[in-house]
């Protein structure tokens, strides 16, 4: 879905979420008003004060700033080295169990929400400095928050919850259609925040240590696996084991990649050479190569597994990126494997998305930058929204 986020990322994150929710629809221009309604639900069960923020860019300039209740767009000012405080762009929250209805602009962002503390946002010369608490010295590391994505332009509303970068305080989305009905995603099922976390203390191999927790030992969050290599507590060799079979396995057979559903003749065949898979096209062609990969680049679908916005190498890469997560390379030489029952079956894959999709509703979760290979993404839209939901969820 996106790369992996330094600590001074300027909406690189939402630049990418919108390549995955930005889809071309049918729909008028017309069809989608300036700003549509967002109603935020609080069923937490919480009686901290909430406070909700809309963030994003314009994509009309490409601009940066916030958004208001009332949807009306403002520019973030100049920022400075070291980073200046950002305007207070909170808004306040519903109490639990009530709700408040805010506009959302046609732009490409964020909608953060955090309990008992606002979130801490700064500027630097080149843009927004975004929370990054796998940073132990982020401003936000012990507050509990969450966001969600979305791109709202003349084609329609994607909104879509994620735990790309983390899982935390529980919220589905949900857009209203033209006829009445609604599509929502992302809920969990009844203990399902607690059951995650129970499940990830109890693997073994350093995946507990992805939690974090408040002062007072209260749980905040676990951080995606990627953060977790990056902080120290969880191994860099976590999937070398799994890494190593399949590069042994394609170094006599073929991997067949069959990136685009609506394009079945379009194929690639990757075969192991020494440190480099090459993939050719039907004509024997190379057309790209990948350097065999190592854990963190799997994890955020990046670096040796980078992804560009082409018809090729990024098609190909997202699919390996999916194989890799959900140990299906080894057990199907034909991908993409869209069938859940051969997810994570390895005793090697990544374990937080194994765990976060196990506790989804529908079973559906952005739990990997890629997660949306064979549609298993946590993603709603329509051409023609009415209204845009976040409903935010109890925690037990």
């Amino acid at each position: 879905m996106f790369a992996k986020k330094k600590l001074t990322a300027l909406f690189a994150a939402m630049a990418a979420a919108a390549a995955v929710v930005t889809v071309v629809v049918a729909a008028p221009a017309e069809a989608v008003p300036t700003t549509i309604p967002l109603k935020i639900t609080n069923n937490s069960g919480r009686g901290d004060q909430l406070y909700i923020y809309d963030l994003g860019t314009l994509l009309t300039t490409g601009q940066q700033g916030w958004a208001d209740g009332n949807g009306t767009f403002h520019p973030w000012p100049g920022g400075g080295n070291p980073p200046t405080p950002a305007p207070d762009a909170s808004i306040a929250g519903p109490a639990n169990g009530q709700s408040v209805t805010l506009r959302l602009p046609k732009f490409s962002g964020r909608v953060y929400f955090s309990y008992g503390q606002k979130l801490v946002f700064k500027l630097t010369t080149g843009g927004l400095v975004q929370p990054a608490v796998q940073n132990p010295s982020d401003p936000n590391r012990n507050i509990l928050f969450n966001w969600t994505e979305y791109t709202l332009n003349d084609g329609g509303l994607w909104i879509n919850s994620t735990q790309v970068d983390m899982f935390s305080a529980p919220y589905a989305v949900g857009v209203q259609l033209a006829n009445g009905t609604t599509k929502t995603t992302g809920h969990l099922k009844p203990g399902g925040y607690n059951g995650f976390f129970s499940a990830l203390r109890d693997q073994p191999g350093g995946w507990a240590n992805l939690i974090q927790t408040a002062p007072d030992g209260t749980v905040l969050r676990a951080l995606a696996p990627g953060h977790g290599i990056e902080g120290g507590g969880l191994p860099a060799t976590v999937l070398n084991d799994y890494i190593d079979r399949v590069w042994s396995k394609y170094s006599s057979s073929t991997l067949t990649v069959t990136p685009f559903g609506d394009q079945p003749n379009t194929k690639y065949f990757g075969r192991v050479s020494g440190n480099v898979m090459n993939f050719t096209n039907s004509s024997g062609a190379v057309v790209t190569s990948f350097q065999k990969p190592d854990s963190d680049s799997i994890f955020g679908c990046y670096k040796l597994l980078d992804a560009p916005n082409d018809l090729v190498r990024g098609p190909i890469s997202r699919t390996l990126c999916a194989g890799y997560n959900r140990a299906t390379l080894l057990v199907n030489p034909n991908q993409p494997d869209t069938s859940p029952a051969s997810f994570y079956a390895d005793t090697v894959s990544n374990q937080y998305a194994r765990k976060i999709h196990a506790q989804m509703v529908d079973g559906k979760a952005y739990a990997f930058a890629f997660d949306d290979v064979g549609n298993y993404e946590s993603l709603v839209n329509d051409g023609n929204p009415q209204q845009a939901f976040i409903t935010l969820d109890p925690f037990s």
